[in-house]
């Protein structure tokens, strides 16, 4: 049975002092679902979001990684770096990350590996944009991510992959897909899996959405048949608005 997820993306928002006031107030909400609850907080604040977490749900999850394990990359930060804070998720591929920083199919492809050799499960993010959707390319663009990024593995390493479909132009626009257009994208990105790897791991793998969820639209989306959580943004910042999108379930 597939895993029911809701994962919020922090961005670059919260110094240390928010971020704790933040955890504080999740803390504090009531939570009626089953769903896996994970925060991803900016870099620097892992480590304290981490340990001010230890012995609840919420799982501290990080926004992003290098694929090479050290050496001369200024700035960045390896898949043994998070595991040795408490970091055991990490999401790659984030609309942002390909826009602003030039992540490619190829590069992602790399991070996947060194994740997964780290034995860390993987939020992987993918998703059309704006002239993708008008042109009706949108599965094509969605089909070739997934392919180009994933299909080099093998079945078993899904058990440690969620995916999370983007619609690009749904993102920090106010827009949002409908529930059937989210579902309609589901549903083909599960058929892409099936194809490659048969029905069974099409069938277990979480496929998040993630465009503008907010709790008054929540509960539509995560009611379709293949929509199995969301990967949240500004909703995220929130504890009240976060908590009625993970109690939406």
């Amino acid at each position: 049975m597939r895993k029911n997820i809701v994962a919020g993306n922090w961005k670059m928002n919260n110094d240390l002092a928010q971020t704790e006031m933040l955890i504080t107030e999740l803390k504090m909400q009531t939570r009626t679902s089953n769903a896996e609850v994970m925060i991803a907080p900016t870099f620097t604040n892992l480590w304290q979001a981490y340990q001010t977490l230890k012995g609840n749900t919420i799982e501290v999850i990080a926004q992003n990684m290098h694929f090479a394990e050290n050496g001369a990359y200024t700035g960045e930060i390896s898949a043994s770096m998070l595991k040795s804070i408490g970091v055991q998720t990490v999401i790659l591929g984030h609309s942002e990350r390909r826009a602003y920083y030039n992540e490619t199919d190829e590069s992602l492809s790399k991070k996947v590996d060194a994740a997964l050799v780290n034995d860390m499960r993987i939020i992987f993010c993918f998703g059309e944009e704006l002239a993708d959707r008008k042109a009706g390319n949108e599965e094509t663009v969605v089909e070739s991510q997934i392919k180009n990024a994933l299909f080099h593995l093998d079945a078993d390493a899904f058990k440690n992959i969620v995916l999370a479909y983007e619609p690009v132009w749904a993102i920090g626009t106010g827009e949002t897909a409908s529930p059937e257009q989210a579902q309609d994208m589901h549903a083909f990105i599960r058929k892409t899996l099936a194809n490659k790897y048969g029905s069974d791991v099409a069938d277990s793998v979480s496929i998040l959405y993630g465009g503008s969820v907010k709790p008054n639209n929540a509960k539509e989306i995560f009611g379709k048949p293949d929509v199995d959580g969301g990967l949240i943004g500004g909703a995220s910042l929130k504890a009240e608005d976060f908590f009625a999108i993970v109690n939406a379930f």
